[in-house]
């Protein structure tokens, strides 16, 4: 039998991240680590599975997983219905923009608070990224509030690898040095070191 409640607290849970993740993708982040903590539709590890999924196949990360939680917790329609509830404010928030934009958009009040959410925005991505490196390059264990962190030296020493590449790949393809290495052959990269290595 269809559980309507869930589906309904699942439409809720994914509308607020539609409604408050301000800056695309990353922002998403924080509020989906909240739900996986809230609920057990999907755990934070399976979270760091999805951003690797997501970063290398089409879709926005936050749609993608509101695809994945609602898949997995209700079938195809909770699929549908999380997806839905995901996108409704954006289609709202950006109809009524388009309607008031031309007389907004040189508003001063309106300039002065995307220039302050910049900030904010800015502030929840990294707060969303430390929550990934504590996930991907430690191991936790232990109950919540007697938690330890073993780190992952493995992983650790490959993320670092894998970052002064791509600083060297940045600096070198803007002197016209090298050609500039598409962001997917990175994650194929890691995906080959993560099998012969056995990450």
């Amino acid at each position: 039998m269809f559980d309507f409640a869930l589906a309904a607290r699942l439409f809720w849970e994914f509308f607020k991240v539609g409604l408050f993740a301000v800056g695309g993708g990353p922002a998403t982040l924080p509020y989906l680590m909240e739900i996986a903590e809230k609920f057990d539709w999907f755990s934070v590890a399976e979270l760091t599975n999805m951003i690797a999924v997501s970063e290398s196949t089409p879709g926005p990360l936050g749609l993608n997983m509101a695809t994945y939680a609602g898949y997995s917790t209700l079938g195809v329609p909770g699929g549908i219905i999380a997806t839905l509830g995901l996108v409704t404010p954006s289609i709202i928030v950006i109809s009524v923009i388009a309607l008031f934009f031309e007389k907004f958009s040189k508003n001063r009040r309106v300039e002065a608070a995307f220039s302050a959410i910049r900030p904010a925005v800015a502030a929840i991505i990294a707060v969303a990224i430390f929550g990934i490196c504590r996930v991907s390059l430690f191991r936790i264990t232990g109950e919540p509030g007697y938690q330890t962190w073993s780190p992952v030296w493995k992983t650790i020493i490959f993320a670092v690898i894998v970052f002064a590449l791509i600083r060297a790949e940045a600096l070198f393809s803007r002197t016209k040095k090298i050609k500039k290495i598409h962001p997917f052959l990175w994650f194929v990269l890691g995906g080959i070191v993560g099998i012969i290595f056995k990450f």
